[in-house]
């Protein structure tokens, strides 16, 4: 779902994407909108990041093949159109909220560390948890790598995803990801799935895939973004900024701050 998680893109976001890291350098590689350019598009790429990126990581590019399963998914989202109570029927809002009430208490010496270091309440993570993928139900199962490359490879938002393949690239020199790594159609991994530039910004060290470090990386995502400790997160209190943050969706937004003041019993 966006940054990690599903997830949607403002114009200014993507427009400042354009101006980081190792975007400029990949604009000479030709995007495309089918799969038939992209065995060409990667060749372009790895030339062109040769110096910068390791032999291992390039060859876990050309490694990647054209995810048809990433566009249909890029060109197919639709919930963040429906109302409030609408998105939690459709998300399980209930059901969100009982299974976190009865994993923050399986869990409390967890979340009391992560609180003690971060600031951030156990309800607000839950929250996130289990919109994001169903307290790691639902993690995606398509291949990390070609879901980035083929939407750096795209037109729509290439700027965007160049600059997470770039990011993925120096994942895979860092064991963090793999040829092999599975997650969400975008390129999203991890019980509270991020993307790959915020795996670096804000991940604690290693796997997603592991509890600990999924609810650390995202305690450290929402302080990182101004996260108050003790202030309320409801929308027009102080870390409500915070939430907005992790989705751009307003609804996602209110979801997230209703469903943790629900587990934190609130």
């Amino acid at each position: 779902m966006s940054r990690r998680g599903s997830y949607t893109f403002s114009v200014a976001a993507c427009a400042a994407a354009a101006l980081l890291g190792f975007a400029a350098h990949a604009e000479a590689a030709t995007c495309g909108n089918t799969a038939s350019g992209f065995e060409t598009w990667k060749r372009e790429f790895a030339d062109e990041a040769r110096g910068r990126a390791s032999a291992e990581s390039l060859a876990a590019l050309m490694a990647t093949s054209y995810s048809t399963a990433t566009i249909s998914a890029d060109r197919g989202q639709k919930s963040f159109k429906l109302n409030l109570d609408q998105f939690l029927a459709k998300r399980g809002g209930n059901t969100i909220v009982s299974r976190g009430r009865a994993l923050k208490q399986q869990n409390a010496s967890l979340f009391a560390s992560i609180e003690q270091r971060y600031g951030v309440p156990a309800g607000p993570l839950l929250a996130i948890w289990g919109m994001e993928t169903g307290f790691g139900a639902v993690r995606g199962n398509v291949n990390t790598l070609s879901a980035v490359a083929t939407l750096a490879y795209d037109c729509r938002r290439s700027a965007f995803f160049t600059d997470q393949l770039n990011a993925a690239l120096t994942l895979v020199d860092r064991g963090i990801l793999t040829s092999a790594t599975r997650g969400a159609a975008h390129g999203e991994v991890g019980h509270t799935q991020f993307l790959p530039k915020s795996v670096l910004n804000y991940g604690t060290g290693g796997s997603l895939d592991s509890i600990p470090n999924a609810l650390n990386a995202t305690a450290n995502f929402l302080k990182a973004h101004g996260w108050v400790r003790g202030a309320g997160y409801q929308p027009g209190e102080p870390n409500f900024a915070a939430i907005q943050g992790w989705n751009a969706a307003g609804v996602y937004q209110k979801a997230i701050a209703l469903l943790g003041s629900r587990i934190d019993g609130q």
